[in-house]
């Protein structure tokens, strides 16, 4: 059987059909065999499929760098306190620190920030400082849920060694 291809082979398979009689799979037979509008259609099928994927490349990028800035605040807050002599002196350090560091991370805000605790294990000598943030009210929590987003809760911990050294 003799093959062809594009135009001219649909125009060969059919040259010896009766047209009268098969009109209806003649048409159908140029619709299959035409490659017009294949890129668009192409272009509809991977369209959503890219957007969801730049959609959670920007969302994911965002909240990593959120929960990075939450980090690096505990981390300077742990740093801080270690020059004080006592666990109240320690967490009054913690929470200056933090206060003061807010004005380097534009997208955390102040009030979403908590200090829930700067405390020394009294076994290990370990000084912990352990900040939360809500992020609930951040614009990659009210964007479409188009892809599943982790919690809107982020709580960061940072230790220090006391003394010993």
């Amino acid at each position: 059987m003799e093959r062809f291809s594009g135009r001219q082979g649909a125009r060969g398979i059919l040259a010896g059909m009766d047209w009268k009689s098969d009109c209806k799979a003649r048409r159908q037979f140029f619709f299959i065999a035409d490659r017009r509008g294949s890129s668009a259609v192409e272009f509809a099928i991977i369209l959503p499929v890219y957007l969801m994927l730049l959609l959670g490349i920007f969302a994911y990028g965002s909240y990593l760098a959120l929960v990075h800035g939450i980090q690096q605040i505990t981390a300077e807050a742990a740093r801080a306190s270690v020059g004080g002599l006592s666990d109240a002196e320690r967490l009054s350090l913690a929470r200056n620190t933090i206060n003061l560091s807010l004005n380097s991370y534009p997208f955390i805000q102040a009030n979403d920030l908590k200090l829930q605790s700067a405390a020394t294990d009294s076994v290990t000598g370990v000084f912990s400082v352990t900040v939360s943030y809500d992020a609930s009210g951040m614009f990659i929590f009210n964007l479409p849920n188009l892809i599943p987003m982790p919690s809107p809760v982020i709580v960061r911990t940072a230790s220090i060694q006391r003394g010993g050294f």
